[in-house]
């Protein structure tokens, strides 16, 4: 019988862990589950340990942690980070899907890149704050990195390992949100409910916020332009309602290779599970009867600012990627709150931005720093 791949999934909890645990489950002749890692969800996390059987198990929140060990004895329970770093570096590890939210994936992320892991990544932050640190080592240590964001999935699919001087464009896709066609006066009504209900996607609120103002596809920009180091200049976003184009790679030759697929997270997080090789899925066949109409439209960087803002971030490089993550997580965690209105996450964020003079980070030491001062700034405005 042929080993099975031993993964370990930080973020076990989460809308992407939960339904990487449902296609390992399918998989479960070729993938083993050997570790896991949550927050702080331990009721949730006690209940996949005894249907996966894991051998290590952490904890980021201390004291859940303790709670947990004292549900499973017999079981062995790490807390805090140094438990998602032992997680991400445990030995026999073949594959570490990362999806744990926030800049705390940033050192389980290195801990397995130096321990020699391929990393399956659904974390944003670790790029976006510390893309050029996370990707000199992957480099150095000739680690494999891929991407489970299904936009980013689909342009590792359509590379397929070749070389980035046949790369003419990297097309990301974009629902367009719920407002894409609401007109100006319409934007300044928005209300949190409205924000919160995407066309296509369930997806966690802060993420689902982030697709209504299409930060989300800047940010997925700058994910791109570091997992695949291609220029800026040669990245681009196209609207495209149905969300069943995933993402295009044109090459230099005039071919243009598109991934289509159900908008399910299964597709791109069993690829990365499976990769090089495909098994059969858990998705349904597509289906061209029920989607006989494809559309695609430019994105309004003058409706939707914080798109436009995320690419001068990205241009600018340095410390600023990492101070407009910050920033617009605080701003859109006060949106949801009722703190302010929608249209001044992104009016606040260019005003804050304006401000920050950006500098070269060589460590973790200053990503962090960066983060931390950029969501106190955010605070105040």
């Amino acid at each position: 019988m042929t080993k099975r791949k031993q993964i370990a999934l930080i973020g076990s909890t989460g809308s992407i862990g939960r339904k990487t645990l449902k296609v390992a489950k399918h998989l479960e002749e070729q993938i083993q589950v050997t570790a896991l890692a949550a927050h702080s969800n331990i009721d949730c996390l006690e209940e996949q340990t005894k249907t996966f059987h894991p051998e290590i198990v952490a904890v980021y929140d201390k004291k859940c942690a303790l709670e947990l060990q004292k549900r499973t004895p017999c079981l062995t329970v790490l807390a805090g980070m140094e438990g998602l770093e032992a997680v991400a570096s445990y030995g026999g590890i073949d594959l570490v899907i990362l999806s744990l939210v926030g800049v705390q994936g940033i050192r389980p992320a290195l801990s397995a890149i130096e321990a020699g892991k391929s990393i399956g990544l659904a974390n944003k932050e670790v790029l976006i704050a510390s893309g050029d640190l996370l990707m000199r080592r992957v480099k150095e240590k000739k680690t494999v990195l891929i991407p489970i964001d299904s936009e980013h999935s689909a342009i590792f699919q359509c590379l397929n390992g070749r070389p980035k001087t046949e790369v003419n464009r990297l097309i990301l896709t974009a629902s367009g949100g719920p407002f894409r066609d609401l007109p100006n006066e319409g934007l300044k009504k928005v209300s949190l409910s409205d924000a919160l209900k995407h066309p296509n996607w369930n997806m966690g609120k802060k993420i689902t916020v982030d697709s209504s103002t299409l930060m989300n596809k800047g940010l997925e920009v700058i994910e791109a332009h570091h997992l695949f180091g291609i220029d800026l200049k040669k990245i681009e976003v196209v609207v495209h309602p149905q969300s069943l184009v995933h993402s295009f790679v044109e090459f230099i030759d005039g071919s243009l290779l598109a991934q289509i697929s159900e908008h399910d997270m299964a597709v791109p997080i069993q690829y990365a599970l499976t990769h090089p090789d495909r098994k059969k899925g858990i998705v349904p066949c597509f289906d061209f009867r029920k989607y006989s109409k494809l559309e695609f439209s430019q994105p309004d960087y003058s409706r939707f600012p914080c798109l436009r803002l995320a690419y001068e971030a990205a241009r600018e490089g340095g410390s600023m990627p990492c101070f407009m993550n910050a920033v617009n997580e605080v701003l859109v965690a006060r949106f949801l709150r009722k703190a302010l209105s929608w249209s001044e996450i992104g009016k606040k964020l260019e005003t804050l931005m304006g401000q920050h003079k950006a500098f070269p980070m060589s460590d973790l030491e200053t990503v962090f720093a960066v983060d931390e001062q950029a969501r106190k700034q955010a605070l105040t405005i």
